[in-house]
């Protein structure tokens, strides 16, 4: 997936993906994260969804990445706070208290950017890429966050009646992607309301990722 896609999308504001409130999966099932009050979170790929300020409210230090510089001004201004903007080379890093945003490629990101990072909450991420691009990205969040563990959604359905984004991910693929270092927990299967963009059937799966150790 191109960078212009996802321009192109804000720009036009087209953000069909875009829920006016908090995801109900990441409110019925990050308790899962066991995460003490205080933890940072990472967000890959979090446009400017509601699900920071669900996150913020409930007391977690929200960190993100985003190509897209649209989505975060629009961020902050939901979230009603004046970012300290710097840029660190090929990223621009967004701030204010308990929020850092790194806008531009997530793989020019880096761990000494983010620094510790509790856990993970990927809605967004996984499901916005194609195929050829997955692997790479999950090698990359892997070591971008040293293997911290992650509230996973996918979506999955007949990706030939409909493309992507959002791409289909079956459970397997979420195993090839992650169980060499990862324990992967099921939490849930939901059925998509109106099935996918209205033209097929759809769920989503919930999964919780621990890490196999230590890193």
């Amino acid at each position: 997936m191109q960078h212009d896609f996802w321009h192109k999308k804000w720009s036009k504001r087209e953000i069909g993906f875009h829920l006016p409130q908090a995801n109900p999966l990441l409110v019925n099932y990050f308790s899962a994260l066991n995460l003490e009050p205080g933890a940072r979170v990472f967000l890959p790929l979090c446009g400017k969804t509601m699900d920071i300020a669900w996150l913020l409210a409930a007391g977690y230090h929200v960190l993100g990445a985003e190509l897209s510089p649209v989505a975060i001004q629009d961020l902050f201004e939901s979230l009603h706070l004046t970012p300290v903007i710097l840029e660190l080379g090929d990223v621009t890093h967004y701030s204010a208290p308990n929020i850092d945003i790194f806008v531009g490629d997530i793989f020019h990101v880096t761990p000494a950017m983010l620094g510790r990072i509790d856990a993970v909450y990927d809605r967004a991420a996984l499901v916005a890429l194609p195929d050829d691009m997955r692997l790479r990205y999950s090698e990359h969040l892997m070591a971008l966050t040293c293997y911290a563990a992650q509230l996973l959604i996918c979506y999955e359905y007949d990706q030939s009646l409909v493309a992507g984004p959002p791409f289909s991910i079956d459970p397997q693929a979420v195993a090839q992607y992650y169980q060499a270092s990862y324990a992967l927990h099921l939490l849930a299967t939901v059925d998509v309301s109106g099935g996918m963009k209205g033209r097929c059937s759809a769920t989503e799966h919930v999964f919780l990722l621990t890490p196999l150790k230590a890193v």
